[in-house]
């Protein structure tokens, strides 16, 4: 497989409107991408309609992009986001709002008044920014406050006011409750049970401010874009009320719609106020039209408010579609079901129709999943020649939802041409072409045993179960082996499931550096080990191999490209090192920006955005500085009436002639490499900068921090500072050399 470079994003994920829903993937991939394609003008084809931002970028970057979206919430946003109204239109439109009257009272002051409570220190009324409860609960038992008159802010126990508000409240919710699931369903229609319980994940009051906005919006006399901004604003509403909002924020991506233990309840009426930065501004407008009219050739989106199947036959009579770009969406029952209920209120049931299986489904596991991007990826290559390459981000990886995609693409005759993965945390890039269906061959243990040994042999260092899951995943598709003709789903995912499961446990070709007994818990290595009896087997553990059975690490490669490529590249931005170090470790060997930037704070020094390389590990002065290392061992044996021989990178002392301590200096934290050379009880000396370094390799890589543990690291600082001391011994020398421990950054970043 001809594996490409992880494309990196020049900007992070933003927080922004629904984005605990919404694919967190960087500005710049999708763009990226497109760039070495040089097809701008020609037609792409979101036909997952998942990810708003891939179609803008595209567009954005001169392309025309068929859209199809059949969920009426990303369609919103996909449009709001293409044409976002003036900031002005949204102040205004909330403005508007505010002013209606609500009884005798404005409705801003009205909703204001729902969360009024009182300061703990100054007593004074005061906005509560939210309220906390705890599940199966009927009252707060604290709220989240920051006075304007006293300043005092922060969590504080609810008081006997807080509860009895809340209980006024909810002795007036079944009418509300009522009034807002019909707006979903009919009552006589089969799935209002669904509705029901969908809704039953708001609180009383957040039903309540819903509820009573929504009826004054439908009198209210708004220009479309006002209407649209205030609409957009309402969203976010409809998203801070519900119960799915954890406290302390454990789980910020939900994917069930399932009330945590402790969850807050927001002030609705902040959330409003809040939403006028979020929408506006987000970036330069996009033409955009809905199918089938038409879009200039300089780029914009056509929306095709339907399913792919639907338009299979008008886009291959009418549309060359050049590429295909998307989001490739996973399971995620509580934003398809909560986008149901969202569609309803703001739209009315008709939107709801052709969505309400959405609401209906509880749950979705893998196989459905499979089963789901089957079918679109089938109606996807019916409708493409053959050879149309298609580029899919898989947002939230693990491994199952690896294996349903690719399992989807190669059985609908999509054939994977590559995988850049670079951590867990990281959505993974792949590569299909569209093509003809083949004939499936037979799984083989022994297929996805050797790619994973051959991965872990490149890589040289123990990898996470998703790498090594990926690589068999990889010699599968290359095999097409993923699915027998005559298996459903759900049998063919068991049956990968269980043969990736049995070549890592079967036979001794694999470690397991981990406490827990899931093959995708903690991370896997090469070679046969013994194991004592203990019950956590890796403080113990013998190997009957050393770390280089391995091969050179990646954290060491990467280490050396980043030098080579600063010496060569004084002041270089990082976005320019990522880019080279990933087109130097294409695939699954993409190094984390963890580790990136633990070997450039070693290195180099930044100012404004560029980093240089240190003047102390310029290649000439850290040559000289080894030298005088080897002069202060010399120096110190002597004091310790030891003899020295030189053999660059080793000094060892003598005593009558005969070897008793190795140094290993090192200028560098290559520690992999000195381990392969180093014999028992080598001291390594290495420069202090390089300490964190060496600690953040040590974290990240068990072996090697188990390997390490038959040597001493010692620093050059600590050398020098024992010529100073007065009285030195041989067996003080042991107590020095200890007493500057090697110990990562603070802050040091842990997504290898």
């Amino acid at each position: 497989m001809d594996f490409k470079p992880y494309i990196p994003g020049f900007k992070p994920a933003e927080v922004g409107p629904l984005s605990r829903f919404l694919p967190a993937l960087e500005d710049g991939v999708i763009s990226g991408w497109l760039s070495h394609l040089d097809l701008a003008g020609t037609w792409l084809l979101d036909p997952f309609g998942f990810a708003p931002k891939v179609a803008l970028e595209a567009a954005r970057s001169g392309y025309r992009v068929l859209v199809t979206a059949n969920n009426p919430v990303t369609r919103f946003l996909l449009e709001i986001f293409a044409d976002p109204p003036p900031e002005s239109e949204f102040i205004a439109a909330l403005a508007d709002l505010g002013a209606v009257k609500k009884g005798d009272e404005r409705l801003e002051l009205h909703l204001q008044s729902l969360y009024l409570t009182k300061c703990e220190k100054c007593e004074q009324k005061t906005q509560a920014q939210a309220f906390l409860w705890r599940k199966g609960e009927v009252e707060p038992y604290a709220k989240i406050y920051e006075c304007k008159q006293c300043g005092d802010s922060g969590e504080r126990p609810a008081t006997e006011e807080d509860r009895e508000n809340a209980n006024r409240i909810a002795a007036t919710d079944t009418l509300h409750r009522t009034r807002l699931f019909e707006r979903v369903v009919s009552l006589k229609d089969e799935d209002r049970f669904y509705a029901e319980e969908a809704i039953e994940h708001y609180q009383p009051r957040p039903l309540y401010v819903i509820g009573t906005i929504l009826n004054r919006l439908d009198g209210m006399n708004l220009s479309p874009n006002r209407k649209r901004a205030l609409t957009a604003l309402l969203l976010l509403a409809f998203d801070a009320g519900n119960s799915l909002w954890a406290h302390p924020a454990e789980r910020p991506r939900p994917k069930q719609l399932s009330t945590p233990n402790q969850y807050r309840e927001d002030n609705l009426w902040m959330m409003l106020e809040r939403g006028v930065g979020l929408f506006a501004g987000s970036g330069s407008p996009v033409p955009l039209e809905a199918w089938p009219k038409k879009i200039p050739e300089t780029g914009g989106i056509c929306i095709y408010d339907g399913r792919l199947k639907d338009l299979a036959h008008e886009v291959k009579r009418e549309i060359p579609i050049a590429a295909v770009i998307g989001s490739i969406p996973r399971p995620n029952q509580a934003f398809w079901t909560l986008s149901a209920l969202w569609a309803g209120w703001l739209w009315g049931r008709d939107a709801v129709e052709p969505y309400k299986i959405a609401l209906r489904r509880r749950r979705y596991d893998w196989a459905w999943n499979a089963t789901a991007l089957y079918a679109m990826f089938s109606h996807l290559n019916e409708l493409l020649a053959d050879g149309v390459p298609v580029f899919g981000v898989l947002p939230e990886p693990e491994a199952p939802f690896m294996t349903s995609a690719l399992t989807a693409a190669q059985a609908a005759g999509f054939v994977l041409e590559s995988i850049a993965l670079r951590t867990a945390l990281d959505p993974v890039q792949i590569v299909w072409k569209s093509g003809s269906k083949l004939q499936p061959a037979q799984m083989e243990i022994e297929t996805i045993r050797k790619a994973m040994r051959e991965f872990l042999s490149a890589r040289g260092e123990p990898a996470g179960y998703l790498h090594l899951h990926t690589a068999g995943l990889i010699a599968l598709a290359q095999a097409n082996a993923l699915k027998q003709t005559e298996d459903e789903f759900d049998t063919a995912l068991r049956k990968t499931h269980n043969a990736m499961e049995e070549a890592l446990k079967e036979g001794d070709g694999f470690f397991h550096y981990s406490t827990g007994e899931g093959v995708d818990t903690g991370m896997w290595g090469l070679g046969n080990v013994i194991l004592s009896e203990a019950k956590n087997p890796l403080p113990t553990l013998r190997l009957q191999r050393s770390v280089s059975a391995e091969g050179e690490s990646l954290s060491d490669k990467v280490e050396v490209a980043v030098v080579t490529y600063l010496q060569k590249n004084p002041n270089a931005i990082y976005l320019e090192v990522e880019g080279e170090l990933n087109n130097q470790f294409p695939g699954l060997m993409t190094p984390s920006k963890a580790l990136i930037y633990a070997v450039l704070n070693s290195y180099a020094e930044k100012d404004g955005g560029s980093w240089t390389l240190r003047r102390e590990d310029f290649a000439s002065a850290r040559r000289d500085e080894m030298e005088k290392v080897f002069d202060l061992l010399e120096e110190i044996g002597k004091r310790l009436d030891y003899g020295s021989k030189r053999d660059h990178p080793v000094l060892t002392w003598l005593e009558k002639g005969k070897p008793v301590r190795r140094f290993y200096v090192l200028a560098s934290a290559l520690v992999h490499r000195a381990l392969e050379k180093a014999g028992g009880q080598t001291v390594m000396v290495f420069p202090g900068g390089r300490a964190a370094l060496v600690a953040y390799k040590q974290e990240r890589d068990p072996s090697l921090k188990e390997g390490l543990k038959k040597h001493r690291l010692v620093k050059y600082r600590t050398l020098r500072g024992l010529l100073e001391l007065p009285i030195l011994t041989r067996e003080t020398f042991d107590e020095q050399i200890t007493s500057d421990p090697v110990e990562k950054a603070v802050g040091q970043m842990m997504m290898f």
